[in-house]
């Protein structure tokens, strides 16, 4: 039975969550100020703590970063009044796990605790990720061999169970709409919808139409009432992309569905209350944004419960042959070429290559290999790499691809010349002005075996 630690300095409340908290299966202990409330502390095991900011002595924001010095982990959860979200904004800076404004629903109530419980239970979990990473975990269509998408994969399947709001964060291109797909099948809500949306491809005024619908005369065009995808995920889950690009006064409605579960058509008057899920991703930084003012604190926090990184694929070169694999089978299986697979030296070249479109460049190169290749077997001949210098970055007066270094640079013209070539070693070593026992040595270290060619 969870324990709840309860601190409030009003007795009739106190006692309220007592009662509604007992009867929903847990045990409490109570206090009407911090300083006893550290003393229960130290003698109860407690799994949660509920506590009030405005408290006699010690206030709530003091005993919280006291109770996180000593216990980083220990969920807290705060409540405040209406008007005080900015205290609530800095008790979250200082280690809070939420916090829910006054006056609230007990029904509320027990759903952020029963929310925080969860997380709580999948960062215990995660503690023995490590361990766990010696099994294999997998997933239709999510190529996993590397041990950071391992890692992803493993934290999918603890997430999936809960009803946390995850975040994906990663480069464009990496798959975060998968892995969105696979916490949506892995979960309780499979059987229900899932709605994926992309923020920059909906314009801006009518983006909050398109989540939240409109009612009929709410705006020039608006013949009929129309639902918002909120409504239709009703007991599914909504992925909702590009998340730092959801203009202001959307953000406002965003934070409203996530605390409270209810919202307004456009124009309309009635509230809706819908049991949605929210997956959201995002390519930018958000942390700068909330430096820069154009995403709300509150939201973020909100959104960031169970944050989920995804890597570049030229961080985890280990999963692009299998990658390529099921690539050529499915566009082999599509258009009907008959390519049955790839030379080593061929896949050699995709592996060095650094991918600065993901897997998302990786599929449309190896789809345009197969739409044109020459044979039976994909060739050096058949790869076609973007390998124009990248723009100069933030000004500066750099010009190679962002995150390569020199050597790869000139890897990747080895490899280029390879395929102007046809395979050719020696017309290539004439193209780069190289010996042929120079281009043999470059050979080698990119793992390309250097063969007998035909001398032209």
């Amino acid at each position: 039975m969870p324990i709840i630690l309860i601190v409030e300095d009003e007795a009739k409340m106190r006692r309220l969550l007592e009662l509604n908290l007992g009867d929903d299966g847990f045990a409490t202990v109570s206090a009407g100020d911090a300083e006893t409330g550290l003393k229960l502390l130290r003698e109860h095991p407690v799994d949660l703590i509920l506590t009030d900011l405005k408290l006699p002595g010690m206030n709530g924001l003091e005993f919280l970063q006291t109770v996180k010095r000593q216990n980083a982990i220990l969920p807290v959860v705060v409540m405040t009044a209406f008007g005080s979200v900015e205290t609530a904004v800095e008790a979250m800076k200082a280690g809070a796990s939420d916090y829910v404004l006054k006056p609230f629903s007990l029904t509320e109530m027990r759903m952020v605790i029963h929310k925080e419980l969860d997380v709580r239970n999948l960062r215990e979990e995660n503690r023995s990720l490590r361990e766990a990473l010696g099994k294999r975990f997998s997933h239709p269509n999510i190529v996993a061999r590397s041990p950071k998408m391992q890692e992803v994969l493993a934290t999918v399947e603890r997430v999936a169970r809960t009803n946390s709001t995850v975040l994906l964060g990663g480069e464009s291109g990496v798959g975060k709409d998968l892995i969105a797909r696979a916490i949506h099948e892995k979960s309780r809500r499979a059987s229900g919808p899932f709605l994926k949306i992309n923020s920059t491809a909906i314009p801006e005024n009518l983006l909050e139409s398109e989540l939240f619908g409109f009612e009929k005369g709410a705006f020039t065009g608006a013949v009929a009432s129309k639902p918002g995808k909120f409504e239709l995920a009703d007991k599914g889950t909504i992925f909702l992309d590009e998340i730092g690009d959801v203009p202001p006064l959307t953000q406002v409605k965003l934070l409203r569905v996530l605390q409270e579960r209810e919202f307004e058509r456009l124009g309309g008057t009635r509230t809706v209350k819908v049991d949605v899920r929210l997956l959201a991703a995002t390519n930018k930084d958000l942390r700068q944004a909330l430096e820069q003012g154009t995403f709300r604190e509150d939201l973020y926090y909100r959104l960031n419960v169970v944050p989920i990184d995804i890597a570049p694929l030229r961080e985890r070169k280990q999963d692009i042959p299998d990658l390529v694999n099921l690539f050529v089978s499915r566009f082999t299986g599509e258009s009907g070429k008959p390519v049955e697979g790839i030379t080593p030296e061929a896949m050699q070249i995709l592996v060095s290559y650094h991918w600065p479109g993901n897997v998302r460049e990786l599929q449309n190169i190896v789809e345009r290999a197969c739409a044109l290749a020459k044979g039976s077997v994909l060739g050096p001949s058949d790869i076609h790499l973007d390998v124009r210098p990248a723009k100069a970055v933030n000004g500066s007066g750099g010009f190679l691809p962002d995150g390569m270094t020199l050597e790869q640079w000139e890897d990747e013209m080895v490899q280029e010349a390879l395929r102007r070539a046809n395979g050719n070693k020696s017309q290539a070593a004439r193209l780069l002005g190289l010996s042929r026992n120079a281009l043999r040595y470059r050979l080698s270290k990119i793992g390309i075996t250097d063969e007998a060619d035909k001398e032209t």
